[in-house]
């Protein structure tokens, strides 16, 4: 089988990675990374221009097409592909809206019953100063569009939370925010992967987006992540397939709009149940990373019964018994401003420890030098008998990896590691 990957991220290298692992399975990543260069062949083209995807996909002409970040997806690219006769994993543009407009996606939410957070959405900044007032601290403030990871804003301070919702606004023609109330307790990731009809949930995963440690610092794309999460309620994943995705999938479907491809539910498990924060319509990074080193069923496999609709006769999925971590190392300047240019070392050397280093943001020079080429650039993910084994797996694997100005979180899965997380507890 011959798959197209879309993407060019740390998602996109763990994806390949895991596909890879069916002996079956050829792997062509678009535009790709020096990463998956080394496993995979990669072809550079522009993956914000639909055609160019199109006309890839002539070229190549794969058994399945999976797209990985959210921007074409938003800009339906899945749509022209399935006109041109080809097999997808991704949702349609309409679909896809579910990431596109928070908006969009609080309506569906209310029309299927989806517990979530109170909203108001605002396109002038008098009306995001009511609603903060509304709600009160902590203030959150979300870009209605799509924003890379770093559309919201956290905060107790009310002057941020308006400024935050002035940048928003101003950011294009017909720029607006959705001002929620704060939603308590530890936040979780679970993925499930549609046919449109039926949903068959991923494991749960749990990220860090603050800079710092102790979440202190800005929002990022992401710091780190682990899997699975020990303190979660035993029938966590089923009570939220029943509650959250089936009948997220069954309301996109009685509208005419099915979502077939990953739906990615952030959920805040409060004092009151679990709420969700957001829908996000691909894999999400750093979760990928720790969900799939724990896949041990066949990716290419479900995810193409996902693309024809054939979901309904899956077999179960299989779950490795260890736990998995990924830390990323980020930029200097990261996330503000990320400064590119210095040369990586320590790669292979990380590797050979057990990691596995999955690349974000490099390229390499004229002289074959890895360099730093992004704001997130490495997620040295690895697998241990237990959390606290494989967060030191993972932190060994950081130690070996070296570039100027470089930083990461030390604290990535600590708490639960250690047991300290309860109910009601921020991660």
């Amino acid at each position: 089988m011959l798959i197209l990957v879309i993407g060019q991220g740390a998602r996109e290298h763990a994806i390949t990675h895991t596909l890879l692992q069916d002996s079956n399975v050829e792997v062509v990543c678009a535009p790709g990374n020096p990463g998956i260069a080394a496993i995979a062949q990669i072809d550079a083209v522009d993956i914000s221009d639909n055609s160019c995807v199109v006309e890839l996909a002539k070229k190549h002409k794969p058994d399945l097409v999976v797209i990985g970040p959210e921007a074409p997806l938003v800009a339906g690219v899945c749509d022209e592909l399935r006109s041109a006769g080809f097999v997808v994993f991704g949702p349609s543009k309409a679909a896809a809206a579910l990431e596109g407009s928070k908006a969009f996606a609080k309506e569906i939410m209310q029309a299927a019953g989806v517990p979530t957070a109170d909203s108001k959405y605002c396109q002038t900044v008098p009306e995001a100063r009511a609603a903060l007032e509304l709600f009160g601290a902590p203030y959150v403030v979300k870009d209605d569009g799509l924003a890379a990871g770093k559309g919201v804003v956290v905060t107790d301070d009310f002057d941020a939370a308006v400024a935050h919702a002035l940048a928003c606004i101003d950011s294009r023609d017909g720029g607006a925010v959705v001002i929620e109330e704060f939603l308590d307790g530890p936040e979780v990731s679970l993925f499930g992967v549609s046919d449109g009809i039926t949903i068959v949930p991923l494991t749960p995963a749990q990220d860090f987006k603050r800079v710092g440690n102790n979440d202190e610092g800005p929002n990022t794309g992401g710091m780190g992540a682990y899997s699975p999460l020990p303190w979660a309620p035993k029938d966590f994943v089923a009570e939220v397939t029943k509650n959250v995705l089936q009948p997220m999938v069954d309301e996109m479907n009685r509208r005419g709009i099915p979502f077939q491809g990953l739906l990615f539910a952030g959920l805040a498990v409060t004092s009151r149940g679990v709420r969700v924060i957001e829908f996000n319509a691909r894999f999400g990074d750093p979760e990928t990373q720790v969900v799939l080193a724990r896949h041990n069923s066949s990716l290419s496999e479900l995810l193409l019964a996902a693309a024809t609709g054939k979901l309904s006769s899956f077999p179960e999925l299989e779950w490795k018994s260890e736990s998995a971590v990924t830390v990323v190392m980020a930029a200097n300047g990261y996330p503000e401003s990320p400064i590119s240019g210095a040369v990586i070392s320590g790669i292979d050397h990380a590797q050979e420890q057990g990691t596995v280093v999955y690349h974000a943001g490099t390229k390499t020079n004229d002289a074959g030098e890895l360099l730093v080429n992004g704001g997130r650039v490495l997620s040295v993910t690895a697998l241990g008998s237990d959390l606290a084994v494989a967060r030191s797996q993972a932190y060994a694997g950081v130690e070996r990896i070296e570039f100027d100005g470089e930083h990461h979180r030390s604290d990535i899965a600590l708490k639960a590691a250690l047991g300290e997380i309860r109910l009601g507890d921020h991660n």
